[in-house]
């Protein structure tokens, strides 16, 4: 898998100079680059089918499944509840990692537009309410986009709310955007399977 894009919402306090940055930024990347397709290829090659009909184009919780497998590899928590806001619980993170008293957080976007406001307000959020010291949403460009289920949040459709989450003020903490691409299509590969189980990339 490629990363396309980096975009940093918040970066406040200094903590993106420190060593624990340094060591989780080579994790998620690493992470993020041994998401493979098919399984026990050494490259992501996508089925270009449209996902817009029901049964056609490919699902993508298995691809964020195997995401949170190679991150929990470098002892990241896999859906990790917080206690983020008050009076209703946003749902766990996809991954988390303790740094110091706070976590570092990330979500890879399996929904749509509205999700991926979530995603990043919960992070954002986090930040504010000293949860976090940071975090990061991966989804894919819209070049990956078409190839996926049907309406998945993507980084041409969240990029005009860029200044809004960049006008947040914090004393301490990061928020970035990352955005994700297939290395290469073919009709001769499997199409990923739509659903839940991460076992299909197995």
């Amino acid at each position: 898998m490629q990363i396309k894009h980096y975009t940093t919402l918040i970066d406040a306090g200094g903590f993106s100079q420190r060593p624990e940055f340094t060591q989780i930024k080579n994790e998620v990347d690493t992470a993020i680059k041994n998401v493979v397709w098919p399984a026990g290829s050494d490259k992501f090659t996508i089925y270009p089918q449209s996902g817009k009909k029901t049964g056609e184009g490919n699902g993508v919780v298995p691809i964020k499944k195997m995401f949170q497998e190679n991150i929990k590899k470098f002892g990241w928590e896999l859906e990790k509840p917080l206690d983020i806001a008050t009076l209703t619980q946003p749902g766990s993170l996809d991954a988390a990692k303790a740094v110091g008293t706070k976590y570092f957080a990330i979500e890879w976007e399996t929904g749509n537009i509205s999700s991926s406001h979530r995603a990043i307000n919960k992070m954002a959020l986090g930040i504010i309410k000293d949860v976090l010291i940071g975090g990061i949403l991966i989804l894919p460009t819209r070049t990956l986009y078409p190839f996926l289920t049907d309406r998945i949040g993507n980084f041409a459709e969240i990029e005009p709310y860029f200044p809004l989450w960049k006008s947040i003020k914090c004393d301490d903490g990061f928020l970035q955007i990352i955005a994700i691409e297939h290395d290469a299509t073919s009709y001769n590969v499997p199409k990923i399977p739509k659903g839940t189980d991460g076992r299909a990339l197995v």
